[in-house]
């Protein structure tokens, strides 16, 4: 990584600035046609923590232990979007998925992997992102991608509900937990149960979950304009987008959604 600038501390925070990186420019996971580059906290900086929260708040996101932020020359595309959990208020097709998964459990737990995670996530990844890159990813690049050393951490466990002993497990949302909300890192689920929408269930659990604890925001990462596989986080309304210097309400300028989706 190249050294990029340092940012001042605000605040009662007198110590040394925080250090930002540039990474080199590799290959978009988003179009592949595409060169991408990062922005990253020093790695090394032992206030990380306590930093994640004003980093959240500056549009960046967590991958394992490191906090960045997309930074490419020429595309501005990734933006990064939260939903203000108190106004909000799920679609009839939202409703419907809470009605259509009303048998299942959530629970949160301590953000450890176990052989039944790491089980389904590679199901999933086999399913959903077949000859990619990740459907290779073993135990040591399970921990690397989803777990932090210094994050507060949460697996959100979804599982078929039973009257005596633990159901099977059918989803895990990697949530991290910052003062002022929570940030959905990553969900993984099963890829037979497809028609229950667990994507949208397990948002709709951690937006619940924030609600409970008095969070204000649930950061979903970034937002494509065009790309298919990020459309669906238009449909949790109303969702803020960061455009570099404060959070707005742009998103919602875009056409509307389908009826059935209101």
């Amino acid at each position: 990584m190249r050294r990029h600038r340092s940012v001042t501390n605000s605040g009662a925070d007198l110590d040394e600035p925080l250090r930002l990186f540039h990474t080199s420019e590799h290959p978009c996971g988003y179009w592949p046609e595409r060169k991408a580059r990062d922005l990253v906290f020093d790695p090394g900086d032992p206030r990380l923590a306590r930093k994640y929260a004003m980093a959240l708040q500056w549009g960046f996101r967590r991958s394992g232990n490191l906090i960045y932020r997309p930074h490419c020359r020429a595309c501005q595309a990734c933006v990064a979007v939260r939903i203000p959990v108190a106004d909000f208020k799920p679609s009839r097709s939202q409703r419907r998925c809470l009605e259509r998964n009303a048998d299942l459990d959530a629970r949160v737990l301590p953000a450890m992997r176990s052989d039944e995670h790491f089980t389904l996530y590679q199901r999933y990844l086999g399913a959903r992102h077949p000859n990619g890159g990740m459907d290779g990813h073993g135990e040591a690049e399970f921990d690397q991608f989803l777990v932090s050393t210094w994050a507060e951490s949460r697996f959100l466990e979804i599982r078929a509900h039973r009257d005596h002993g633990q159901g099977p497990l059918l989803a895990t949302a990697v949530t991290d937990v910052v003062e002022d909300g929570l940030s959905a890192v990553y969900t993984f689920y099963d890829p037979d149960a497809t028609d229950r929408g667990l994507g949208t269930f397990a948002i709709l659990q951690q937006i619940a979950w924030a609600r409970r604890e008095g969070k204000r925001h649930l950061y979903l990462g970034y937002w494509i304009d065009g790309h298919d596989k990020m459309a669906y986080k238009r449909r949790y309304r109303p969702l803020e987008a960061f455009d570099g210097q404060r959070w707005r309400l742009d998103l919602h300028d875009a056409p509307p959604l389908p009826a059935d989706d209101r």
